[in-house]
């Protein structure tokens, strides 16, 4: 489902955020930069071990900042690890994920970055409610990159969650395209 807010467009995605091509994708770190959980371990596992090295040395890094490391062999040029945890395996919360998705665009509009892949922040081990994960990311890509131009693909591993990111979207000022 496509969805778009002045130049914006974001583009709700089910399916492996590994196999996304574009320019960068986004990974919901933790404040020390270890990959080993949930989609950051699936990230390193299909992109290698390089991108958890280059993070780390970047690292601490905090709640509301985010570091770039290269795509490894995945098909993108980077990835943005924006924390959402401070621990590995901790509780995250949708101010949280605003801190981050906020973050992470701010990386995105440094870099040039046009066509990006965010998973649903701080959803999976963060242990955020989807539609919660959703709703506050919209807001973060509302207040801070409605002015850009760029393809937002929100990857969901559950077909059956589409539709409630879809409408937290909606709820945040986007409209279908």
């Amino acid at each position: 489902m496509r969805l778009r807010l002045k130049g914006l467009i974001v583009e709700v995605v089910a399916g492996d955020i590994t196999l996304f091509q574009g320019d960068a994708l986004v990974n919901p770190a933790n404040t020390y930069g270890y990959m080993g959980g949930g989609v950051a371990l699936a990230i390193r596992k299909k992109g290698g071990d390089v991108i958890e090295e280059e993070a780390v040395k970047q690292a601490p890094i905090p709640i509301g900042g985010a570091v770039v490391t290269t795509g490894g062999s995945l098909g993108v040029k980077a990835v943005i690890h924006a924390p959402t945890v401070v621990e590995p395996g901790g509780a995250s919360s949708p101010v949280n994920v605003y801190k981050a998705t906020a973050a992470a665009l701010s990386k995105v509009l440094e870099n040039g970055f046009r066509k990006i892949a965010f998973p649903l922040m701080g959803a999976g081990v963060g242990g955020v409610p989807p539609a919660e994960s959703a709703r506050a990311m919209a807001r973060a890509l509302r207040e801070h990159g409605a002015g850009a131009a760029l393809t937002i693909h929100v990857y969901v591993r559950d077909p059956g969650l589409v539709g409630d990111v879809v409408r937290a979207f909606i709820e945040e000022g986007f409209q279908p395209a």
